[in-house]
């Protein structure tokens, strides 16, 4: 049997990118090689019996973003897998004013220039920062698309489950809600009440997704 590793590193370019957290020991070596997802999107539309890792993201566009495509950021990870040292990292291009709002069952957690770092991670820790992140596009002709992902729980060559929740608050009322993609379908559900908007997404596999808006007229 193996070892787990050491470190593990969760990658988020603009908003979440590339999430690759561990998963037990012995869930691995008990799971069956026919059983583990490559990588295919996959929806799953009742939950595992163990809470997963859910990746929570609140995300404030104002009229400043539409100029400058920064938006303001409330991240929380909640269930992250129990190791010695993790690490959260942001293109250092697309983030700023990075902090760590608390934490939880973590014994040592701290800010480094464009990355978290963690230590002690225990069962059922969960961690929450604050920060600006470029991530609002300009597509031209009034249109403008906010890209996440691709989210995914990876361990060696396999995806596991993972929660996902996006929550939008529009701050201007110079933009209006159009499309998002993939379409709403069981297991990714969209919700849009007044100025705010947001998803829920469970899923195996590698999620991006796009929402997309027009200048209000």
């Amino acid at each position: 049997m193996f070892s787990p590793p050491t470190k593990l590193v969760l990658l988020f370019l603009c908003l979440p990118a590339l999430c690759a957290a561990s998963t037990s020991e012995e869930d691995l070596f008990f799971k069956s090689v026919a059983d583990v997802n490559d990588g295919q999107l996959h929806f799953l539309t009742q939950a595992p019996a163990k809470p997963v890792h859910h990746h929570k993201n609140h995300v404030f566009i104002s009229d400043d973003s539409l100029a400058t495509g920064w938006v303001r950021l409330e991240q929380c990870h909640q269930y992250l897998d129990p190791v010695p040292s993790m690490q959260i990292v942001y293109s250092k291009d697309r983030i700023r004013n990075l902090t760590i709002r608390r934490s939880e069952n973590i014994g040592k957690a701290w800010v480094d220039a464009n990355t978290v770092q963690m230590e002690e991670v225990a069962h059922d820790a969960q961690i929450c920062i604050n920060a600006e992140t470029r991530a609002l596009r300009v597509d031209g002709d009034g249109y403008y698309s906010l890209a996440n992902g691709p989210f995914m729980r990876r361990f060696l060559d396999g995806y596991y489950p993972m929660r996902v929740s996006m929550e939008v608050t529009m701050e201007t009322d110079k933009l209006k809600f159009t499309d998002i993609t993939p379409l709403p379908q069981p297991g990714f559900l969209l919700r849009q009440e007044g100025m705010n908007l947001g998803y829920e997404a469970l899923f195996e596999g590698r999620l991006r997704t796009i929402l997309r808006f027009a200048m209000a007229h």
